[in-house]
């Protein structure tokens, strides 16, 4: 496949691609479905689902696929693995300090980030879904509070499965055979109802419930299947 696009890259992320590619090809047979739907220029929040230890790597294909350069809000402690970390680093991925006194700065730096016209990619729930059925669980209010205070920013939701045939909740791994991972791109989720309004608890719930909705809705459609009534 071919990218849609081609905007510049540094070392690190070139760097990231020549890993990514063939650890792709060692796991997953790659589908992507309404790629197009990513736009081509300009800031661009994803909101993706999270089903295995190995998806952000199917994930961060599928984004420089589309013609953007991935920055992902990743766990600070994975910046601490000796050359993991400088890759990250240098690549421009943001780190999540959640539940110490620097969580605000995750969400400063994606604001950053999208101002400086960048595409921003967050898993709302935080970590892989603990459900016994890899529908989402609930998600956080992160990706709303970065959604709100950046207002004429889209959000693209993706809906994604397959990755957790290879590595799934227990940690188990299979190799072979491939396992087939498709994604699905959303159109942007509308959230006006909610602007200009005060970002309180319910605000924020609410909006993370819209932007949860579409992720689930584009899973379903990868699945070919009906999600729950609600997130488990």
């Amino acid at each position: 496949m071919s990218r849609a696009h081609k905007p510049k890259a540094g070392f690190w992320i070139r760097l990231c691609v020549l890993a990514i590619y063939p650890f792709d090809s060692v796991f997953f047979k790659l589908r992507w479905h309404n790629l197009e739907r990513m736009p081509e220029h300009g800031p661009v929040l994803v909101a993706v689902n999270h089903i295995s230890q190995l998806d952000t790597a199917a994930v961060a294909r599928l984004i420089w696929q589309s013609g953007r350069i991935p920055r992902f809000l990743i766990k600070d402690g994975v910046f601490a693995v000796p050359v993991v970390g400088r890759v990250l680093t240098g690549a421009g991925q943001v780190p999540v300090y959640r539940g110490t006194s620097r969580a605000r700065e995750s969400l400063d730096a994606a604001s950053a980030a999208l101002a400086a016209g960048e595409c921003v990619i967050i898993y709302p729930e935080g970590t892989v879904t603990k459900d016994p059925d890899y529908w989402p669980a609930r998600a956080k209010n992160g990706i709303a509070r970065i959604a709100l205070a950046n207002p004429d920013v889209p959000v693209i939701p993706i809906g994604q499965w397959g990755a957790q045939r290879s590595f799934d909740q227990r940690g188990k791994i299979r190799l072979r055979p491939r396992r087939r991972h498709e994604a699905s791109l959303g159109q942007p989720v509308d959230l006006s109802e909610f602007h200009g309004q005060a970002l309180t608890s319910s605000v924020l719930s609410a909006a993370t419930a819209k932007i949860m909705a579409a992720v689930t809705a584009e899973l379903a459609t990868v699945r070919g299947e009906q999600p729950p009534s609600a997130a488990r």
